[in-house]
C-alpha cells in the first residue's frame, strides 16, 4: 500500500511538471529567471509578481497580468517610485549657470528604466574665472614678453567675454633638483641672464578683478630655467586645481585655466624623478605657502594623467592648451582625455594667445558635455537629448534654457551576481547630474529596490500540506533534509524506477543529462540543462546576428524569454516602432508597415529606402534623367527630339500650373536651349504603387526673356569670323616675306643653328623611354661655343576651348621638377650601381649642395632621386657625368626655378659643385626648359625632350619642342622647333596595382607588392617599378627598390619586395609617432603596354601585421550556357602570411541563392569561387547575376571590388540548348547506364550547434542509403569520418565548436557506392572560451603594475573582448575594498596598465575572456607589488596597451587610455635598442620589457628606496654577499617557459612553470597564422652593435675593484667611464663574409608544417641569397633548400613528422663565399593516432618544443684556474638519460682537447681545472640517451683575474667571467647582485652584473659598480646617459 501511494504520489507530480510544461510556451522574463523563492521573484524585475496561494497549480512567478487571469487570490508585487523634492524653476534674469529640477528621489526594480526631463540654462555673459599658466623656461622669454605688451588687449577681450570676471596668473619651470635642474650655485642663483632663481610652481597672482593690478604685478616677472627639455608643468596644473582658495575660484563660475608652453611634459612613473630619488606618489593635495610657492616638487612625483583628468573635472575646471608647433601632437594627444578641453596653435613669440582663448572660450560655449557622477554600480545613467538622440556633446545656445533627458537604468547584475547580493553601497546613493562646466547639478537619490516577502518570515513548520516533511512557505513546500517532491511525499532512500524520467519517444532517463530520484529528474547541470526530463538546453536557443537570444533575453524550456521591449523567437524584434521612424516622423511613409522593427514596404516598381521613402540615391540626378524626354514630349526640342523621343520609358502628363505637393519628390525647372526659355516639371510617386515608372507632370507654358537683342547675335557672329580670316591672311604674308628675306645674300652669313627634322610620329606602345633624343645641328663655322636655350610645350594640338585647358591647375599644388646637370667630371661605371661607395658619397654630394641652393624657392624641398648618366651625342662632353634628379616645390615656382638653375649653371657651380655651363634641362608634369652646348667643332647635339606621357592624354597629342634664343655665341637661329606627335593605341596589356594603398608589419621583414597585368592581346611586356620616400626613410625604415619587371605570355601578377627595416634606437620613442610611409610608381610600359587604374600604390609600414585586403580579380566575367563550371577568382593582397576567411554569395541570380566561405591558406594569394550551374533543378538560361564578398574574417578587409558582374550568354545560338539543359537535368535524377548512382543534389548543411551541422539533400530514386564524409578543414580527406543513414539527413555530432568542416554525400543501392557530391563547407557555432593563459605582471612601482595574459587556448570563437577586475584583499584572501572593473573591447591588447594602486596592499587579478557567445571562467592570481622587484628606470612603457586609474572611481572606464598616447618628452626615456626576440616580446614595433630584463633588473639600474634601512648604514659591511639568479625564456607566440634558479649559501632552488598555447582546432585560428613561435638568436644585432661590439669578436671585460681610500664623485665617474670605453672597443671578422643570420624563428603552421624564419646578416658586401639544411636530429637524409632572393627571409617546410626532433641550419652567400650557419633544434609537438603515430590527431593542439638539447650552462669560477660548470636536464629527452659528455677547448686554437664523461642521471655539474687566465674557452655538453647523443649545448667562458695588488677590506679578490651560449632555443640571463652598502666617504655602492646568454654568439659581459650619495642628488645620471648615448 505504501509502494502505491508513493507512486501516485509522483504520478501527480509528473502530471503537474506535464501540466506546467503545456504552459511552457508562455515563457517570458519572469517564468524564465526560475525563481525558487517569493523574494527571488520580486527582485527579478519589472512586472513579475508572485502568488503565495496555498492551491495554484501554475506557475508561482509569472507576469502580474498572468497571474490575474489565473484567478490568484493574493500576490506579491513591488512598485517603483519617483518623486521631485525640490524644483526651483530657472531664473534666465540670473546671470549664473543654474539647472532643474535640483533633487529627485527614485526607487527602480532590477531592470527597469525611468526617464526625467531637466533643463540647463547657460547666461549670455554669466561669470567667468580666468587663469593664465605659463612655462616660464628661459625658451620662453619672448612670449612674457608679448603676455605683458598684451595687457590692454587681454582686458578687451575677457571684458567682451563676460560682464563678471576674474583674472589670475601663474607660473612653472621643473623641479628644482638633478637632473630636471642644473645645481650648480651659480645656475640656482641665476640659471639665465637677468632671470629668476628656478622653481616649480608659483600662484603669482591669485583670481582678481583689479585688472590694474594684475597688469602690474605682471610687468614685474621674468623668466627662468632648468636643464631638460620637458617642464614639470602636471605639478603646477594640480596645484592649480586642488588649491580652490589659494587660487580663488568661485563657486558659481564657469573656471578656464590657460595652460601655455612650448615643451613636452613629465609625468608619474616617467623615470625622471628616479634618478632624484624622488619616489614617493603625488598625494593630490594643496601644498602652496602664503606667497604661492609649491613646497613638495622635490618629496613627491608628479600626478598621472588619469589624476588630473579626475580632479580637474571635479573642480569644474576646463584646460586650454596653448602650445607652440614643437609640442602640439604631444597636447593633441593628451586633451583629448579630457571631457572637455581646447587646444590652440601658439606662435613661436605667443602673440596669438589672445585670438586662442577667444575661439577656445566661443568652442566651450557652444557645445556642453553633461555626465552622471557619483552614481552607485547598480544604476546605469545616460543623458540625451530632447529628441530621445545621445551625443558625447550637445550644442546650448548662452541665454536660452537647454532641454534634456536624464535616462537611469537599474542593471540586473552587479559583476556576476545578482543586483540583490551587491553591498547596500553599490545599490543605492546620490548621482549629480550636471554639465562639465557648472557648478550646480540635478541630484538624483537612486535606489535599486530589493525587498523581501512578508510571507516568508511566518513559515508553517511541518505543514500538513507537505507531509509533515517540510515547511510551508509562501504556499510553496520546502522539504527538509532527505525529502523530494512538490509535497515533500518522496523520500531520497525510496526505490523508485525510471520510467517517468523518461521522455516520450526517448530511451534514457533525463535525456542522459541528469538522475532519475523519486521519479523526478535532478539535472547534472541546472545551468545549462532545464525541464522535466532534463531535455532543454540553455545554450540551443535560437539565435540572432550569432548571439543567443540576441542578448535581450534568456534561454528558457526550449525558447528565449525576452527581456521587456523584446518579442520574436530569437528577441530580434523591438517593440517600439523607432527604427521604422521616417524622415518626417512617420511611420514607414505611409507605404508600408512595420513588423519586427523594419519596414515591409508595399510592391513598388521603383527602389525604396528602408522606411519606405524615396531611394535617395535615386533621387539623385532624377530631374536631369528625365529632362531630355520631357523636352521632346512636350515641345519636340532637346537631344531626343524625332524618333529618340519614342525610347523614353515614361509618359508626361501636361498639366496649366504646378499645384503646391509637400509629397512630390522633386520639383525640376530648366533652360530649353532652342528657345531660351525656361520649363518647369514635377516628379512623384506613380498613382498606381504598382507602377514602375515616376509621374511626371509638366507645366504647359514656358518663361520666356523679352527678345529684344536677340537679332545681335548672328551679326557678332558674322563680325567675329571676318575678324579671324583678316588675321590668317597677315600671318601668311609675314611668313613668305620672312622666307624671301632669308634667301639673300647678306643675311645668310654666319652660323645657323636649329632642329634637324621637322616632324617625329610616334607609337605609344613602342615608346621604351620617357624621353626623345632630339638631335639639333649646326651650319657654318663651328670655330667658337654656342649655346642655345630650348624649351617644351605638352598638347598642343589641344586649343584654348578644349575642356582640359579650361582646367586651371592650382598653383600651389606641389609638383616634382626633374631636373638634369652635367657634372664637372668623368663618367665612370661604378656610379651606375646604386649600392657602391663612391656613388652614395656623390650622391650625398650632389642632393646637399642643390638642395642648399634650392632650398631658397618658397615651399622647396630636398632633392631626391639621384642617378648618373652619360647623354651620347653631347659633342667633347659625352664622357662627362650627368646627374637626374628631382625637385619638389610648388606648382607656380617653375618660373623661378628655371631662371635659378639657368643663373647656377652658366656661373658654374651650385655651391660647392660644380657643373658644365650650357647644359640643363627643368621639366615638369606638362612644360619643360633647357640648354644644349655646341663646342668648338661640335656640329651636332641630342636635345633631351620628355614626352609627358601620361594616362589622360588624347589618342593623338602633340609636343612643339622650340628653340628659344642663344644666349652664348654668335649663332642664329634657322628652324626653330620641331613637332614630335604621339599616338596612343589601344593597350595589348595594362599594368596596376591592385590597390591605391598598402599595409604591411614591421615584423614581416619584407613588404610584397603586387603588379596586376591585364591581358588585352598576350604576349610579352615590360614595365617600370620604383620606389620614394614619404615619411619613412630609405636605410631606416626600407630599403628602396626600383628596375623593371617583365612578363612573358600568360603571366597576369607578379610581386615586388621591399624590404622593410626594424625599429632603430629611439623610434619608439615621443618624437618620432609619423606613420611611417612611401611610395611605388609604376612608368614607362612596354611592347604595347599602359598604366590603369593604380599606377602608383603608398606603402604603410605599421607596427602589426594588417589584415588582408579580398578583391575579385575582375569586375565583370562571362560564361556561355555551354561551359560546366563558372570559375570566378577572387584576390587577396596586402597581408598573406596567415589563413583568412571571406564569404561570398550570389545576388539577383535567377536559378540558385548560393552563398559559402572562401577560404586562403597562409601564402595563397588567388583562388576561385566555383559554380556548377548544371546542379540545379532548371534548366540553364542565359542571364545577368551579381557576386558579392562580405563577412571577412578578423584578419581580412574587403577592398574596393567587392562585387563582380557574371554573364552567362547563350553559347549554341540555335533553339536546341534549352531542349539539351532539360534532358540533361531529367537525367540527373535517374542512375547511369551501369545503375551507379548520380551525386545527390541541392545539399544544404546547417550548423545547429557547437558540435552539431545538419544536412539535408534531395533524395535519390533507388537508393538504399546514404553515406556522410565529414572532416575538419585542412585534414587530408583520406582521414574523413563516415555516417550511415537511411534518410535523406544526417546530424553530425560530437564536433568541435566554431571549427570548419568539410562533407561530402553519396547515396549506395545493391550495386555500391554512387558518386560523392562536391565538397560542402560548414562551420559549427562558437562556444564559450575557455579561460585566459597564465597571468603576467610587471611591476613599475609599489603602485604601478602592468598585467598581461594569453589567448585562452580553447577560444571556441573570435574573441571579442577581455574583462579584468581587481579587488583589494587582507591576508585571509577576502575583500578588503571594492573591486574595479575594466572592460578591454580590442582583444589584441592583452595587456592592462594599472596605476594609482594602493602601496603595500595586496590585489586579487582576475581576467576572462569572451566571445559572440559570451563570458567564459576568470583566470586568478594574487600579488603584492610592495614584494616585488621594480623596472628599470630606462625602460619605456610597453606602447599601445590600457591604462587606468585605480583611484578613479566607478567611472573610470572613461579615462582607459592607450600608453602609446601617454606621451613621453624627448629626452627623458633613453633605452637601449635590442633585438632578436620574438614576436610575443615585440609589441607592437615596442620590446616587451618582461623579457629583455627579467624580474626588473637591469645592469643599469638605481637601487634606491627611502624605506629601506640598508642605505642608512654608517659603516661600512666587512663582507660583501653576492646573491645570483638566473632566468631562462622559452618564448613564442604560442607560449613560453620559464626556469628560475636562486643560488644562495650553496644551493640550487629550482622552479618551473610553463606557458603554452593550445589551439582548439587544427584549422588556423591566428590573424598570422602562426600558432606556435620560438625564436632563437642573439643580441648581437641589436643592443651590442649599437654598442659598437660585433656578434663574433673578442675582447676584454674590465672588472672593477672597491678601494678603501675616500674617492671623489669626479673619479668615480671618470674611472667608470674609462671601464666602459674599454669594453665597448670593436674587432670583426673578414667584412666582405656574411655573418651567422642574427635571428631564427620557428613558427608553426601546423602538426607537419612550419615556417623558418631569420634575420639578414651584417656583410659589408651585398647578400646573395640563403640556405637552409634540415634533418631529424637522429640521422636520416638532409634536405636543402635555396633561397635566391636576397629580400626573401623565410621558407616553409612542409611534410615534417609529428613529435620528431629536427636540426636546423641557415646560412648567408655573398660574392666572397658562405658565411656560418645559425642552427637550431625544434620539435613540433601534437597529439597523434595511437594506431598511427606519425599521424596528428584531426584538430588536435600543436606547439613547439626543444625537447633534447641541455639546459643552459652555468659557470660559477672557483679559482683563477678553476670553474665549476653545470646545466639542466633536457626538458624531454629520446630515450632514458645515461649520462653526458663534456668538451673543453680553446677558443681561437692551441691545447688539447680535453672531454669528459659524466655518468649518471642526476649528476648535472663538473668541476674543471688547470684552466689558464684571460683565456677564453669553449665548453659543450651533451646529453647521452638509449637512443644516442643529443644536440650540444655550448658556452664560452674566460676567467679573468686582477693583478696581485691591495685589496679592500669589502672583497679580497675580485674574478669576473664571460659567459656566451650556443642555445638553440633560449635565451638567458643571469643577472648578480651584491647587497647594497655605504662606503667610508658617504658614498652608496652596489655591484651588478648581468650576463645574457643567446644562440651561437659571443656576447659580452658589462659589469658596473653604481655609486649613489644618500641625499637627494645624484652622480649616475652623467654616466647612464653617456652609456646609452654610446
Amino acid at each position: 500500500m505504501g509502494g502505491w501511494a508513493l507512486h501516485l504520489a509522483v504520478g501527480i507530480y509528473v502530471l503537474m511538471l506535464a501540466v506546467t510544461a503545456g504552459h511552457a510556451n508562455e515563457v517570458n522574463h519572469c517564468t524564465a529567471a526560475r525563481a525558487k523563492t517569493c523574494s527571488e521573484c520580486i527582485q527579478i524585475g519589472t512586472g513579475c509578481a508572485y502568488c503565495p496561494d496555498e492551491i495554484f497549480e501554475y506557475e508561482r512567478c509569472d507576469l502580474k497580468e498572468n497571474l490575474e487571469a489565473r484567478k490568484c487570490s493574493r500576490m506579491v508585487t513591488i512598485e517603483s517610485t519617483s518623486q521631485i523634492e525640490e524644483n526651483v524653476q530657472i531664473d534666465e534674469s540670473r546671470k549664473y549657470s543654474q539647472v532643474a529640477p535640483q533633487l529627485m528621489r527614485m526607487t527602480l526594480l532590477p531592470g527597469e528604466e525611468k526617464e526625467v526631463e531637466m533643463e540647463v540654462f547657460e547666461p549670455t555673459h554669466g561669470p567667468l574665472d580666468l587663469y593664465i599658466l605659463m612655462d616660464f623656461s628661459n625658451s620662453m622669454s619672448d612670449d612674457l614678453d608679448n603676455l605683458k605688451r598684451m595687457g590692454e588687449q587681454l582686458t578687451k577681450i575677457v571684458d567682451d567675454l563676460s560682464d563678471d570676471y576674474t583674472i589670475g596668473f601663474g607660473k612653472f619651470v621643473d623641479k628644482v633638483t638633478e637632473p630636471q635642474t642644473d645645481m650648480r650655485p651659480a645656475k640656482l642663483a641665476e640659471p639665465w641672464s637677468n632671470s629668476d632663481p628656478p622653481f616649480s610652481f608659483r600662484n603669482v597672482i591669485p583670481l582678481t578683478k583689479n585688472i590694474t593690478f594684475f597688469r602690474e604685478k605682471l610687468q614685474g616677472e621674468r623668466i627662468s630655467g632648468n636643464l631638460d627639455a620637458p617642464e614639470g608643468g602636471f605639478d603646477a596644473i594640480l596645484q592649480t586645481a586642488v588649491c580652490q582658495q589659494q587660487i580663488g575660484w568661485r563657486e558659481h563660475s564657469t573656471h578656464l585655466l590657460v595652460f601655455s608652453t612650448e615643451s613636452a611634459f613629465h609625468y608619474e612613473a616617467d623615470g625622471a624623478n628616479v634618478l632624484a630619488g624622488i619616489l614617493d606618489r603625488n598625494d593630490e593635495e594643496c601644498h602652496l605657502t602664503q606667497d604661492g610657492k609649491y613646497t613638495h616638487d622635490v618629496r613627491q612625483d608628479y600626478p598621472s594623467i588619469p589624476t588630473l583628468v579626475r580632479l580637474l573635472v571635479k573642480h569644474n575646471i576646463i584646460p586650454i592648451f596653448a602650445i607652440t608647433n614643437h609640442s602640439y601632437s604631444h597636447y593633441e594627444k593628451l586633451h583629448e582625455y579630457f571631457p572637455i578641453a581646447e587646444l590652440g596653435k601658439l606662435q613661436e613669440d605667443s602673440s596669438n594667445i589672445l585670438s586662442i582663448l577667444k575661439n577656445a572660450f566661443e568652442n566651450i560655449r557652444s557645445k556642453i558635455s553633461i555626465r552622471a557622477e557619483d552614481r552607485p554600480k547598480a544604476v546605469e545613467a545616460k543623458i540625451l537629448s530632447q529628441s530621445g538622440t545621445f551625443s558625447e556633446y550637445y550644442k546650448i545656445t548662452p541665454g536660452q534654457i537647454g532641454k534634456f533627458k536624464v535616462r537611469l537604468k537599474a542593471l540586473n547584475k552587479v559583476g556576476e551576481d545578482h543586483v540583490c547580493k551587491a553591498n547596500q553601497v553599490d545599490r543605492m546613493g546620490t548621482l549629480r547630474v550636471k554639465p562639465t562646466t557648472f557648478s550646480s547639478a540635478l541630484r538624483i537619490n537612486a535606489e535599486v529596490l530589493c525587498l523581501a516577502c512578508d510571507c516568508e518570515k511566518t513559515p508553517e513548520k511541518k505543514a500538513v500540506r507537505c507531509n509533515g516533511n517540510g515547511d510551508l512557505v509562501c504556499g510553496k513546500c520546502q522539504c527538509s533534509q532527505g525529502w523530494l517532491g512538490p509535497f515533500c511525499n518522496c523520500s531520497m532512500g525510496a526505490s523508485t524506477g525510471s520510467d517517468m524520467c523518461i521522455e516520450p519517444g526517448k530511451t534514457e532517463p533525463c535525456s542522459g543529462r541528469g538522475d532519475c530520484m523519486c521519479g523526478t529528474c535532478v539535472c547534472y547541470n541546472p545551468n545549462q540543462f532545464e525541464g522535466p526530463f532534463c531535455q532543454f538546453d540553455k545554450s540551443q536557443c535560437q539565435r540572432f546576428g550569432g548571439f543567443l537570444c540576441n542578448e535581450r533575453g534568456s534561454c528558457s524550456m526550449g525558447r528565449c524569454a525576452c527581456t521587456p521591449g523584446w518579442s520574436g523567437d530569437a528577441c530580434e524584434c523591438p517593440i517600439s516602432n523607432d527604427s521604422c521612424l521616417d524622415s518626417r516622423g512617420g511611420i514607414c511613409n505611409d507605404r508600408g508597415v512595420c513588423k519586427c522593427g523594419r519596414c515591409e514596404c508595399e510592391h513598388s516598381g521603383l527602389p525604396l529606402s528602408p522606411t519606405c521613402e524615396a531611394n535617395f540615391q535615386q533621387q539623385l540626378g532624377m530631374c536631369e534623367a528625365k529632362r531630355s524626354c520631357v523636352q521632346c514630349q512636350a515641345w519636340n526640342t532637346g537631344e531626343r527630339k524625332g524618333r529618340k523621343c519614342e525610347e523614353c520609358q515614361f509618359k508626361i502628363i501636361l498639366v496649366e500650373e504646378l499645384k503646391e505637393d509637400k509629397n512630390v519628390i522633386e520639383r525640376c525647372s530648366f533652360r530649353d536651349e532652342d528657345d531660351d526659355c525656361t520649363y518647369h516639371y514635377t516628379v512623384n510617386y506613380p498613382s498606381n504603387i504598382t507602377d514602375k515608372e515616376h509621374r511626371v507632370l509638366v507645366k504647359k507654358k514656358k518663361d520666356c526673356p523679352p527678345a529684344g537683342f536677340l537679332w545681335l547675335i548672328p551679326l557678332i557672329m558674322f563680325l567675329m569670323l571676318l575678324l579671324g580670316l583678316l588675321l590668317l591672311c597677315c600671318w601668311k604674308y609675314c611668313s613668305c616675306c620672312q622666307a624671301c628675306l632669308a634667301l639673300l645674300p647678306c643675311c645668310g652669313r654666319g652660323r645657323m643653328v636649329g632642329f634637324k627634322e621637322d616632324h617625329y610620329m610616334l607609337r605609344q606602345s613602342l615608346l621604351t623611354s620617357d624621353h626623345l633624343d632630339t638631335p639639333m645641328v649646326r651650319t657654318g663655322p663651328p670655330k667658337s661655343t654656342d649655346i642655345v636655350r630650348w624649351k617644351v610645350t605638352d598638347n598642343v594640338h589641344r586649343g584654348p576651348n578644349h575642356p582640359q585647358n579650361q582646367i586651371k591647375p592650382n598653383p600651389n599644388e606641389t609638383i616634382q621638377y626633374p631636373v638634369s646637370l652635367r657634372l664637372n667630371r668623368q663618367y665612370s661605371e661604378t656610379l651606375s650601381h646604386l649600392e657602391a661607395r663612391d656613388t652614395d658619397v656623390l650622391k650625398r654630394e650632389v642632393e646637399d649642395n642643390l638642395s642648399d641652393v634650392f632650398l631658397q624657392i618658397p615651399g622647396a624641398q630636398r632633392v631626391q632621386k639621384t642617378r648618373f648618366r652619360t647623354q651620347r651625342n653631347s659633342g667633347k662632353r659625352q664622357n662627362n657625368t650627368i646627374v637626374d634628379t628631382v625637385l619638389t616645390a610648388p606648382r607656380a615656382s617653375y618660373p623661378d626655378i628655371v631662371k635659378l638653375t639657368d643663373k647656377q649653371v652658366q656661373a658654374g657651380n651650385f655651391r660647392d659643385l660644380k657643373v658644365v655651363p650650357g647644359y640643363y634641362t627643368v621639366a615638369t608634369d606638362r612644360e619643360a626648359a633647357g640648354a644644349v652646348e655646341f663646342q668648338e667643332g661640335v656640329e651636332s647635339v641630342d636635345v633631351r625632350v620628355p614626352l609627358f606621357v601620361k594616362d589622360e592624354d588624347d589618342e593623338k597629342k602633340e609636343l612643339l619642342v622650340q628653340a628659344v634664343d642663344v644666349p652664348v655665341g654668335m649663332a642664329k637661329i634657322g628652324k626653330d622647333h620641331v613637332n614630335i606627335t604621339v599616338i596612343k593605341e589601344h593597350a595589348r596589356s595594362i599594368f596596376t596595382f591592385l590597390q591605391p594603398s598598402y599595409t604591411y608589419s614591421r615584423q614581416d621583414g619584407v613588404a610584397n607588392i603586387p603588379i596586376s597585368r591585364e591581358i588585352i592581346e598576350d604576349g610579352r611586356t615590360q614595365v617600370t617599378y620604383c620606389t620614394r620616400d614619404l615619411t619613412a626613410k630609405d636605410k631606416k625604415d626600407y630599403i628602396s627598390v626600383d628596375g623593371d619587371m617583365s612578363y612573358g605570355p600568360g603571366e597576369t601578377q607578379k610581386t615586388v619586395p621591399v624590404k622593410l627595416l626594424e625599429l632603430g634606437e629611439g623610434d619608439g620613442l615621443l618624437e618620432d609617432k609619423q606613420v611611417k610611409q612611401f611610395v611605388m610608381d609604376l612608368s614607362n610600359p612596354r611592347q604595347g603596354a599602359k598604366l590603369g587604374r593604380y599606377p602608383r600604390t603608398t606603402i604603410t609600414i605599421a607596427d602589426k601585421p594588417e589584415p588582408s585586403v579580398m578583391n575579385f580579380k575582375k569586375s565583370t566575367q562571362t560564361y556561355n550556357t555551354a561551359d560546366q563550371l563558372y570559375s570566378i577568382p577572387v584576390v587577396r593582397s596586402r597581408n598573406q602570411e596567415g589563413p583568412t576567411t571571406v564569404y561570398w554569395r550570389t545576388k539577383k541570380a535567377s536559378r540558385f541563392d548560393l552563398s559559402s566561405p572562401l577560404k586562403f591558406s597562409p601564402g595563397e594569394m588567388e583562388k576561385n569561387i566555383v559554380i556548377d550551374p548544371r546542379a540545379y533543378p532548371s534548366p540553364i538560361v542565359p542571364e545577368t547575376f551579381q557576386l558579392e564578398l562580405f563577412d571577412p574574417s578578423n584578419s581580412a578587409v574587403i577592398g574596393e571590388r567587392k562585387t563582380t558582374l557574371v554573364n552567362v550568354i547563350d553559347g549554341r545560338g540555335d533553339g536546341k540548348m534549352q531542349d539539351l539543359q532539360k534532358m540533361e537535368y531529367v537525367n540527373q535524377s535517374a542512375t547511369s547506364p551501369g545503375g551507379r548512382l548520380y551525386s545527390p543534389t541541392n545539399i544544404k548543411a546547417v550548423a545547429t550547434g557547437p558540435k552539431n551541422i545538419r544536412l539535408n539533400w534531395n533524395p535519390c530514386t533507388n537508393a538504399n542509403g546514404y553515406k556522410v564524409k565529414y572532416w575538419i578543414y585542412g585534414d587530408p580527406e583520406a582521414d574523413a569520418q563516415v555516417l550511415d543513414v537511411k534518410t535523406p539527413q544526417a546530424e553530425l555530432t560530437n564536433l568541435y565548436p566554431y571549427c570548419d568542416y568539410e562533407m561530402r554525400v553519396c547515396g549506395y543501392n545493391a550495386l555500391g557506392e554512387g558518386n560523392y557530391s562536391d565538397m560542402i563547407p560548414c562551420q559549427t557555432l562558437e562556444d564559450g572560451p575557455g579561460e585566459p593563459g597564465r597571468l603576467a605582471f610587471n611591476v613599475i612601482s609599489p603602485t604601478v603594475t602592468q598585467v598581461s595574459w594569453a589567448e585562452p587556448a580553447e577560444t571556441n570563437g573570435v574573441i571579442t573582448s577581455y574583462e579584468v577586475i581587481y579587488i583589494p584583499i587582507d591576508e585571509d584572501k577576502k575583500p578588503s575594498g571594492p573591486s574595479k572593473k575594466v572592460m578591454i573591447d580590442n582583444p589584441k591588447k592583452r595587456m592592462l596598465l594599472i596605476e594609482n594602486l594602493q602601496p603595500s596592499q595586496t590585489y586579487c587579478y582576475k581576467v576572462r575572456a569572451r566571445n559572440k557567445v559570451g563570458w567564459g571562467p576568470y583566470r586568478e592570481a594574487t600579488i603584492n607589488l610592495a614584494s616585488q622587484p621594480t623596472r628599470p628606470m630606462s625602460i619605456p612603457i610597453i606602447p599601445d596597451i590600457p591604462i587606468v586609474d585605480a583611484e578613479a572611481g566607478d567611472d573610470y572606464d572613461s579615462y582607459l587610455m592607450y600608453s602609446n598616447e601617454v606621451l613621453r618628452s624627448p629626452t627623458s626615456s633613453l633605452r637601449p635598442s635590442v633585438t632578436d626576440l620574438s614576436e610575443e616580446q615585440f609589441v607592437n614595433g615596442k620590446w616587451d620589457q618582461n623579457f629583455l630584463f627579467p624580474g626588473g633588473s637591469s645592469s643599469l639600474s638605481r637601487n634606491v628606496s627611502s624605506s629601506s634601512s640598508t642605505y642608512s648604514h654608517s659603516t661600512p659591511r666587512p663582507a660583501v654577499t653576492n646573491h645570483s639568479s638566473s632566468t631562462t625564456y622559452i618564448s613564442g607566440k604560442g607560449g613560453s617557459t620559464t626556469h628560475r634558479y636562486d643560488l644562495r649559501d650553496g644551493g640550487l632552488l629550482k622552479e618551473e612553470v610553463t606557458l603554452r598555447k593550445r589551439s582548439e582546432n587544427r584549422h588556423y585560428t591566428d590573424g598570422d597564422g602562426v600558432r606556435d613561435s620560438i625564436v632563437m638568436g642573439n643580441l648581437s644585432g641589436g643592443f651590442l652593435d649599437n654598442l659598437g661590439v660585433s656578434s663574433f669578436s673578442q675582447s676584454t671585460t674590465t672588472s672593477y675593484s672597491l678601494s678603501s681610500r675616500a674617492r671623489t664623485q669626479s673619479e668615480d665617474i671618470n674611472d667608470a667611464l674609462q671601464n666602459l670605453d674599454s669594453v665597448l672597443q670593436d674587432s670583426r671578422f673578414n667584412p666582405g663574409v656574411p655573418e651567422t643570420p642574427s635571428r631564427l624563428v620557428f613558427s608553426a603552421l601546423g602538426p607537419t608544417a612550419l615556417k623558418v624564419s631569420w634575420q639578414e646578416p651584417h656583410c659589408e658586401s651585398s647578400v646573395l641569397g640563403y640556405c637552409v639544411l634540415y634533418q631529424q636530429i637522429n640521422g636520416g637524409d638532409v634536405k636543402r633548400i635555396e633561397v635566391n632572393n636576397p629580400a626573401q627571409n623565410s621558407v616553409v617546410v612542409q611534410d615534417l613528422l609529428p613529435n620528431h626532433s629536427y636540426i636546423f641550419k641557415v646560412k648567408a652567400q655573398s660574392r666572397e663565399g658562405w658565411g656560418p650557419d645559425r642552427e637550431g633544434v625544434i620539435t613540433i609537438e601534437s597529439a597523434v593516432d595511437p594506431k598511427s603515430p606519425l599521424s596528428p590527431m584531426p584538430g588536435s593542439p600543436f606547439t613547439l618544443s626543444t625537447p633534447s638539447a641541455p639546459g643552459p650552462l652555468i659557470f660559477t669560477a672557483l679559482s683563477p684556474d678553476t670553474l665549476q660548470l653545470s646545466w639542466e636536464k633536457p626538458r624531454k629527452p629520446n630515450g632514458d638519460i645515461l649520462g653526458y659528455v663534456v668538451t673543453c677547448e680553446q677558443l681561437h686554437g692551441g691545447g688539447d682537447l680535453r672531454s669528459f664523461q659524466v655518468n649518471g642521471n642526476a649528476a648535472t655539474s663538473l668541476t674543471v681545472s688547470d684552466l689558464k687566465e684571460n683565456m677564453p674557452y669553449k665548453f659543450k655538453v651533451q646529453a647521452q640517451t638509449t637512443q644516442g647523443f643529443g644536440p650540444e649545448r655550448e658556452g664560452i667562458i674566460t676567467i679573468e683575474s686582477q693583478d696581485a695588488g691591495s685589496m679592500s677590506q669589502y672583497s679580497s679578490q675580485s674574478v669576473t667571467k664571460r659567459e656566451v651560449f650556443n642555445l638553440p632555443t633560449e635565451i638567458t640571463s643571469h643577472t648578480m647582485f651584491s647587497d647594497p652598502f655605504v662606503s667610508s666617504d658617504g658614498m652608496m655602492m652596489m655591484s651588478s652584473r648581468q650576463i645574457t646568454e643567446s644562440g651561437g654568439t659571443v656576447t659580452r659581459q658589462v659589469e658596473m659598480v653604481q655609486r649613489g650619495v644618500v641625499s637627494s642628488s645624484t652622480v649616475t645620471k652623467k654616466l647612464e646617459r653617456q652609456y646609452f648615448e654610446s
